[in-house]
């Protein structure tokens, strides 16, 4: 039961307007949806457009690019030492080669991924050459080591990819490939500073994964040590 605002009078439920003096009936309910059309914002949070991967792809080339060029310019008619800008411009290769794949090229095999990123951190070693008043440590050691590093990474991408995988198995896989790495880091050390052939610290990070080879062996090959480890562990 409703009543009119300016004369009290009793209004039918259905009237529109009060029939002795006329005054509007209006629904308190539509005052609320009325300021809701009011408001200057909507009152239900929008979902905002995703950003494309392309057009991140090409903010990544363009702001590498411009890091580049600017560096280069200042080098040519500010900071005229040396060439410094060399540096930046292996820099910015490898930051580029490192991110695309993840922001543009997604289908890109990994293999290929980790080849590219051994040829661009070869080339910022070069770059590096323009510094220094020897360029004999490039061919004679940080050639060898990135091959080195590129090798041993698709080694271990391809184990974790092909082979079994759980929990154990990579940690399985990842001591193995850093005993070796570090192995052959040293190996290369002393090649290129006429040291020999032989092993200090490397033989030591060698048998320390040795060890965790042997124990994750005996447990992957033991089931119930297996079962009772992954329990333990919660994986």
């Amino acid at each position: 039961m409703s009543y009119c605002v300016n004369c009290g009078v009793e209004l039918d439920a259905s009237a529109k307007s009060c029939p002795l003096c006329r005054t509007p009936v209006l629904n308190p309910n539509e005052f609320g949806r009325l300021a809701e059309a009011q408001m200057p914002f909507p009152a239900q949070k929008a979902q905002v457009e995703p950003v494309k991967r392309k057009d991140l792809g090409i903010l990544l080339s363009m702001i590498t690019l411009a890091t580049a060029a600017m560096c280069g310019i200042l080098n040519a008619l500010v900071f005229q030492e040396n060439a410094w800008s060399l540096t930046v411009l292996g820099a910015c290769v490898v930051l580029w080669v490192l991110l695309e794949p993840i922001i543009l090229f997604t289908r890109q095999s990994v293999y290929l991924s980790l080849l590219y990123d051994g040829l661009a951190v070869v080339f910022l070693l070069y770059m590096i050459t323009f510094l220094s008043s020897e360029d004999g440590w490039f061919l004679g050691l940080g050639v060898p080591l990135t091959v080195l590093l590129t090798v041993v990474a698709e080694i271990f991408t391809l184990c974790v990819r092909k082979l079994p995988r759980s929990f154990l198995t990579v940690l399985l896989y990842f001591f193995t490939a850093a005993g070796l790495l570090c192995m052959g880091i040293e190996l290369l050390v002393n090649r290129y500073r006429d040291y020999g052939i032989s092993l200090t610290w490397s033989a030591v990070v060698l048998t320390v994964c040795s060890v965790f080879d042997i124990a994750l062996i005996t447990m992957l090959s033991r089931r119930r040590l297996r079962d009772s480890v992954r329990r333990r562990l919660h994986f």
